[in-house]
């Protein structure tokens, strides 16, 4: 049973000395994180993280031996540090049944500091559906881009339909004027030598 954090602050002795948030969420397959923060003087004691609703009879999972070093259970590790006076626990390969209530906690005399956290698995398949949604908003956006290439070949179509035709009947023209020169010099030219051969005919039957 999940207490309310009011009933928490009468129900643990010094649980003021320990504070971590109320509830974390993860997805299934994947990791989360829960970091639990304490007061001074506290450095050196053990750190542990059980599971259970009950404060009295919660499983602990994996605990520090009060060292900086991290420590590993299964699919679980825990490790503290003291500069900083916080510790961090790490859920890794999340199923849904680790779907529960879960303590932070410091060892000490008597009775422990312990602060309540709530752990919620999300099915797999909703990340999916999360993942496969920002995908498609990706691809979406990145349409209009895709999309300016048919303008630049219909452009291209154009200059090859436009200005080749052009340029082609440009040369055509200055062709068929270089050849109509070359027609009109032929004849002025013509009446020269023909007049030439008469005078030498004319001149022949004389003698």
């Amino acid at each position: 049973m999940w207490l309310p954090p009011a009933l928490l602050l009468l129900s643990i002795p010094g649980c003021l000395s320990i504070r971590g948030p109320e509830s974390v969420r993860g997805q299934e397959r994947e990791s989360v994180s829960v970091k639990c923060r304490y007061d001074s003087k506290w450095e050196s004691h053990k750190k542990w993280w059980c599971r259970g609703a009950w404060w009295a009879s919660c499983r602990i999972l994996v605990q520090t031996q009060g060292s900086g070093r991290e420590e590993n259970g299964d699919r679980v590790s825990i490790r503290d540090d003291q500069r900083n006076r916080s510790f961090t626990v790490t859920l890794q390969e999340l199923r849904q049944d680790d779907a529960d209530t879960y303590w932070c906690g410091i060892e000490r005399p008597g009775t422990d500091l312990g602060a309540q956290i709530k752990v919620t698995v999300g099915p797999r398949e909703a990340a999916l559906t999360v993942l496969g949604s920002q995908a498609s908003r990706t691809r979406n956006t990145s349409r209009p881009a895709a999309s300016s290439r048919p303008h630049s070949r219909t452009h291209y179509m154009l200059l090859a339909f436009l200005k080749v035709p052009f340029l082609l009947g440009l040369v055509g023209a200055v062709l068929w004027l270089e050849e109509r020169r070359r027609d009109v010099a032929e004849p002025q030219g013509q009446p020269i030598y023909a007049n030439l051969s008469s005078e030498l005919l004319t001149r022949d039957t004389r003698v």
